[in-house]
């Protein structure tokens, strides 16, 4: 996981209510938005959210109905792409098949008039920089989907630009590639101190490149954080159900620290603010944080359980538990398979749990997915 950033000083881009129409549709609705110097922004949502026709307004591929962009202090809301600063990687890398990856990477360079000299000298800085030296003569039909990849992104920075945006860039790689390419990109980026946006509908890739997230749905921006804060305090039931697995159940407030989940009292580690004795509530915990326990202590937040399915998962196995006193809800806990194997959990087995006040969250109103 990256470190998370920590935006200090003068924003490099400023999103200002920034709305986009199409006709009677609204596919952004008063987006407003900080980017800092050298940090890497991702865009996080699912299809349909808005997170790709924000980065095409960045980009000037689509102007926006309403609103501003400010990049380095400068208004280019209405300035064409061409006037922007900026180097841009596709989904499909969008790459000159009948040019050479070396033409391909030249291309910006040559159209604003370099001596050859100078297009040659950075073509093969980026190659190098690229770990495809190799590739030079080759056309983008020759190439890997991870070398395409790597071409495209290399087009993009032939220019110096001071703004790097990327519209899933791994989405079209197989998972293995898609792992490692995404550690190359992020040690690219930290390297080169480029101010860049990724447009991603993947969790996980998000989780580990962004120094920020940005979380959307439905044309607005739900919550903004380090991975680390999103994970572990989601301000929504959305963002906690939309980053990685959450337990979902409804519960009432019996007072101020506690909530009955079916006939099962929960105690949590900080006063529930706002929310009165018998209120409605969403209970959400992440599997990982239910912990197998020997013995039951009969008290806090241990709880006894059946498992009703068991399924590996290579790094950890995966329980589906009917809960007593909660058996309408099925609860999912993760455990190490060296867990499963020393305490013998397996199908049908009775086993104790413990839920760490600390770690859940409470959101009011009935349950929501």
């Amino acid at each position: 996981m990256s470190t998370p950033a920590s935006p200090e000083g003068e924003p490099y881009l400023r999103i200002e209510r920034l709305t986009k129409k199409f006709g009677a549709f609204t596919a952004l609705a008063d987006i407003d938005l900080e980017v800092f110097p050298g940090e890497l922004l991702c865009l996080l949502g699912p299809s349909g959210c808005g997170k790709t026709t924000l980065l095409r307004c960045i980009a000037g591929l689509d102007i926006q109905t309403s609103g501003r962009v400010v990049q380095a202090g400068k208004d280019i809301s209405t300035l064409p792409p061409t006037e922007r600063d900026y180097g841009i990687v596709f989904q499909t890398y969008a790459l000159f098949p009948n040019l050479t990856v070396y033409k391909n990477i030249a291309y910006g360079l040559e159209n604003r008039k370099l001596k050859k000299a100078d297009v040659d000298k950075r073509v093969h800085e980026l190659l190098e920089l690229m770990g495809i030296p190799a590739e030079v003569r080759k056309y983008p039909a020759q190439l890997s989907g991870g070398q395409q990849q790597r071409v495209a992104l290399a087009r993009a920075l032939a220019t110096w630009p001071g703004l790097l945006l990327l519209d899933e860039p791994l989405s079209a790689l197989d998972a293995k590639v898609r792992v490692y390419l995404r550690y190359e990109i992020r040690r690219l980026q930290r390297r080169l101190g480029v101010t860049t946006i990724m447009v991603t509908h993947d969790q996980e890739e998000a989780l580990t490149m962004g120094d920020r997230v940005v979380v959307m749905n439905q044309g607005v921006i739900v919550q903004i954080g380090s991975p680390v804060e999103l994970y572990r305090e989601p301000a929504t039931p959305f963002v906690a159900h939309f980053l990685g697995t959450m337990n979902s159940l409804p519960g009432i407030v019996v007072d101020v620290r506690r909530v009955r989940v079916g006939s099962v009292e929960l105690d949590f580690d900080r006063p529930l603010d706002g929310l009165a004795p018998g209120a409605q509530v969403t209970v959400c915990v992440r599997p990982e944080e239910l912990t197998p326990q020997r013995d039951s202590a009969g008290g806090g937040n241990n709880i006894s359980a059946h498992v009703t399915d068991l399924e590996f998962l290579g790094a950890f196995y995966r329980a589906t538990l009917s809960v007593d006193g909660i058996e309408d809800h099925r609860v999912t806990a993760d455990f190490r398979p060296n867990v499963v194997q020393e305490q013998g959990i397996r199908e049908g087995a009775a086993i104790s749990l413990s839920i760490p006040g600390n770690r859940m969250r409470i959101f009011a109103g009935g349950q929501e997915s």
